[in-house]
């Protein structure tokens, strides 16, 4: 088996369990993150802690990027103590946030001029599928940049399927996969919303429709939420569909593409912002319906 020394930049929900996976697969990792506290908290799992996002990098085959936001990844890479400037030439940087393509292939350039190949993959399954390395990930990148990271694919995904031979291409289509969670989350919750203002019991409702035709992935779980109304559990904060709506209307006007349900959805998720739901997870959207 191949093994790599990994730099990992983000321990958050998704970045911790992951990196935990690469580490139990028998790759080298060096994790860090804003609060010390996290990468300490994971070197009982062999993961080496570091001081510094340029600390992670250095002698890394490749660098994985598993933070929140374009703002968080752009200041780790390219900001003060930043990890591109200890990147050697052959490495691979790993973008597995969901940050959208045009940032992507910005970062992509400036990393192509130090002779570090750029790699998006950003994921979608949750804290739990993270936890078990059985996310599914939307690659996108040259053959070869993809080869090389190709045994961390294997360690934390069951589905990592070539989307693009461009980085940025897996950004796209995530994009259109969060266009889709994020309505069905918004759906979910006014769904249940509604029964109850017909005066049925939401709890009894979501056990009889999620049975049928209008099941999905997003009223099965979130709706489980929504219904126990235990919003503090945050699986996956409100503030994180804020930005991923914004991600996806912006890049659909930028096509010359309406998406209504989409502009709907990034409505009710910034309304939940702006109400003080944005560390709770983001079922709480289903408050936005209730207080209207």
């Amino acid at each position: 088996m191949v093994t790599l020394n990994v730099g990992w930049i983000g321990l958050g929900a998704m970045g911790a369990p992951m990196a935990r996976v690469v580490a139990r697969a028998g790759h080298a990792v060096t994790a860090y993150d804003v609060d010390p506290q996290r990468s300490a908290a994971l070197a009982g799992d062999g993961i080496v802690p570091a001081m510094s996002a340029s600390g992670a990098a250095s002698g890394a085959d490749v660098l994985a990027i598993m933070v929140a936001t374009p703002a968080q990844a752009e200041s780790a890479l390219f900001g003060d103590g930043g990890a591109a400037g200890a990147l050697a030439a052959g490495s691979v940087v790993l973008v597995m946030s969901t940050v959208g393509p045009a940032a992507v292939r910005r970062w992509s350039a400036r990393l192509s001029e130090k002779g570090t190949s750029t790699v998006d993959a950003p994921v979608s399954g949750g804290v739990v599928r993270a936890a078990s390395g059985d996310l599914l990930m939307m690659v996108g990148g040259a053959p070869e940049a993809v080869e090389r990271v190709a045994p961390l694919l294997n360690a934390m995904a069951s589905t990592a399927p070539l989307v693009g031979p461009w980085p940025g291409d897996g950004q796209k289509l995530k994009l259109v996969n969060q266009l889709l969670c994020g309505v069905h989350i918004a759906a979910a919750a006014e769904a249940l919303n509604f029964a109850e203002s017909i005066g049925l019991d939401a709890g009894a409702s979501w056990e009889v429709v999620r049975q049928g035709a209008a099941a999905s992935f997003m009223l099965d779980d979130r709706g489980r939420r929504m219904v126990e109304g235990d919003f503090g559990d945050v699986k996956s904060a409100l503030d994180i569909f804020v930005k991923d709506m914004d991600l996806v209307v912006d890049a659909a006007e930028k096509s010359g593409v309406r998406t209504m349900l989409a502009q709907a959805a990034q409505h009710a998720f910034r309304m939940g912002a702006a109400a003080g739901y944005g560390r709770m997870d983001d079922s709480s959207v289903i408050l936005v319906y209730k207080e209207l």
